[in-house]
């Protein structure tokens, strides 16, 4: 069967086997084999095709890659740990979404903390003038979900409490043409901080507050899929979220 996949991606792009092929340093008639005959490249010149075009390798070959390539990949993807959040230093937030050039995804409780520091209030602004997509997931303070996460950290009320002032500082980013608001009512694992293909993921404990569990800085790269497992996790909460009233 042809590789439909790769054929599609070229064509999308305005690309040409030849191009492609010279751009990676192989055959043309390589390429035409990697197409028509689905044949697999190489590894190293699977890379260089999806960096090139811009997509994950197992997007164009789903079947390449063994369970320990992945694994190795994904491993790679962790650029390092901070035992709690209070750990992060206070310039990573502002770097992190300063290198958006596509996607910036918050997905939160409350995120008070984001919400009080007007240099990313004003990064989060800047980037949607840019036309960089900002998406912020707050979570429903009169939802169940909220109440049990406020129980299960010790600070009963205060959960809700927090969101609602959040909602109050971000009044007018609310405004922001590009900036979207919604509320999702999910039992919340893990709050994603993410900017385009780089995430900081800050774990939830039960028992602490997200302040003083661990975080997570991932790098997408290609052939991992620890990244992905994040960004699809967003994205699901987003599809079942709602508009905050009054945005």
């Amino acid at each position: 069967m042809p590789n439909e996949r790769l054929r599609a991606t070229l064509l999308e792009q305005g690309l040409t086997i030849a191009t492609l092929a010279e751009s990676i340093g192989v055959d043309q008639k390589t390429v035409e084999r990697w197409i028509t005959k689905d044949r697999t490249p190489y590894r190293r010149h699977r890379y260089a095709v999806a960096s090139r075009l811009g997509v994950d390798e197992t997007f164009l070959w789903p079947d390449a890659l063994t369970n320990e390539q992945v694994t190795a990949a994904s491993s790679s993807e962790l650029v390092t740990i901070y035992p709690r959040r209070t750990m992060v230093p206070r310039d990573a937030w502002g770097r992190l979404f300063a290198t958006a050039k596509e996607d910036i995804g918050v997905l939160v409780y409350s995120g008070l903390f984001l919400s009080e520091d007007s240099g990313i209030q004003r990064t989060f602004a800047e980037k949607a003038k840019a036309g960089v997509r900002v998406r912020i997931l707050l979570g429903d303070p009169d939802s169940p979900q909220v109440a049990e996460r406020g129980a299960d950290e010790g600070v009963g009320d205060a959960q809700a409490a927090k969101i609602r002032n959040a909602l109050v500082l971000y009044k007018n980013l609310r405004k922001q043409e590009g900036v979207e608001f919604r509320y999702h009512n999910t039992v919340l694992y893990n709050s994603i901080y993410r900017a385009d293909d780089q995430l900081l993921v800050n774990t939830h404990v039960y028992g602490i507050t997200a302040a003083l569990a661990p975080v997570w800085h991932l790098r997408r790269i290609a052939g991992g899929d620890l990244v992905n497992t994040y960004l699809d996790s967003f994205e699901r909460v987003w599809e079942n979220a709602t508009p905050i009233p009054g945005d």
